[in-house]
C-alpha cells in the first residue's frame, strides 16, 4: 500500500495537512477547486525562478489567504515589495475576493523534496547527466540532515532510443510506516528528446504524538520490568554490639592470639 500511493495523501489524517483548506457545498466545490488549480499553475509559471516549494490556499469568510513557501523569498517580494503587490492584484482578479499573500522561507532547500525534483529537472534540461545530478542531490540531502532519500527518473534518459526507469536510494525511506515524516515531490523535465518524469521521497524522521512514548523509553521500561527484583535487605537489629577484646602483645592482625599463631607454625 505504501509503495503505490501518494505519501502525503496516505498520511493526511496523522501528520500531514491539506494544501487547500476550505469548505464548500456540492454546488461551489468544483468552481473553487478549479480556481485553486489555476492559481497554482499561474504561480508556478510566474515564480519559476523563485524556488517555490508549495502553495497553501485558505478561504476564511469570503476572503483568501495564500501562503507561498519559497527558498528565495526576495525574488517573490521584489524590489520594495513591487512584485508581491502586482501578484496580489492578479490573484484577486482570478479569485474574485480580497487576497492576502504570505511568504514563508524554506530554510533548507536541499532537504525539500519538491525543490530537489525541480532542481534535477532544470539540470536535465541543461543536458547534465542524470546520474550525476541525482547522486549530487542525494549527497547534499544526506549531508544536511535527511535520514533517507530516494530519487526515481523515467523516460528517455540521456537521450537513448528506449525509455527506461532508474532510481537511487540512500538511507532509510520507510513508506509503510505511517508515523514517518516523508516529504514527496514530483517534477517533469521537458528535454529535446522528450519528457522525463522525476519523483523524490525524503525521510526526515519519525513524528511522535504527545500521547505516544518514544521507542527508547518503552524499551527501557520493558527491560526494567523483566529484571528480577533484588532480595530485600534485613532491617538493622537494635541489639548493642559486643565490644572487642584488646589485642594481646605479639599477636598478628586477623588472629586471636600469638600462641595460636605459633602452634599453627609448629604444625
Amino acid at each position: 500500500m505504501g509503495q503505490k500511493i501518494n505519501p502525503i495523501g496516505f498520511r493526511l489524517a496523522l501528520n500531514k495537512n491539506w494544501a487547500s483548506r476550505w469548505y464548500a457545498n456540492n454546488k461551489n466545490f468544483p468552481v473553487m477547486l478549479l480556481e485553486d488549480i489555476r492559481v497554482r499553475e499561474h504561480l508556478k509559471k510566474k515564480l519559476a525562478h523563485a524556488a517555490v516549494s508549495r502553495v497553501v490556499i485558505e478561504r476564511p469568510a469570503k476572503n483568501a489567504r495564500i501562503t507561498i513557501y519559497s527558498a528565495r523569498p526576495g525574488v517573490v517580494i521584489g524590489k520594495k515589495g513591487e512584485d508581491i503587490e502586482s501578484l496580489k492584484v492578479e490573484l484577486q482578479k482570478m479569485l474574485g475576493v480580497p487576497v492576502h499573500v504570505n511568504i514563508e522561507e524554506v530554510r533548507k532547500p536541499e532537504v525539500d523534496a519538491q525543490l530537489i525534483a525541480d532542481s534535477i529537472s532544470q539540470q536535465l534540461q541543461k543536458r547534465i547527466m542524470f546520474r550525476r545530478a541525482m547522486k549530487r542531490a542525494i549527497a547534499n540531502a544526506m549531508r544536511l540532515g535527511a535520514q533517507g532519500i530516494k530519487i526515481a527518473a523515467s523516460g528517455r534518459l540521456n537521450g537513448v532510443e528506449i525509455a527506461r526507469f532508474e532510481w537511487y536510494r540512500e538511507g532509510r525511506v520507510p513508506l509503510h510506516t505511517l508515523r514517518a515524516d516523508i516529504d514527496y515531490g514530483v517534477s517533469t523535465a521537458q528535454t529535446s528528446t522528450g519528457a522525463i518524469g522525476l519523483k523524490v521521497w525524503v525521510f526526515k524522521g519519525e513524528v511522535v504524538q504527545k500521547h505516544e512514548q518514544p521507542a527508547a523509553a518503552v524499551a527501557a521500561a520493558l527491560a526494567s520490568a523483566a529484571k528480577p527484583e533484588a532480595a530485600p535487605q534485613a532491617p538493622p537489629s537494635d541489639k548493642p554490639k559486643k565490644p572487642r577484646a584488646p589485642r594481646k602483645p605479639g599477636a598478628k592482625p586477623g588472629t586471636r592470639s600469638g600462641a595460636k599463631n605459633a602452634a599453627t607454625r609448629k604444625a
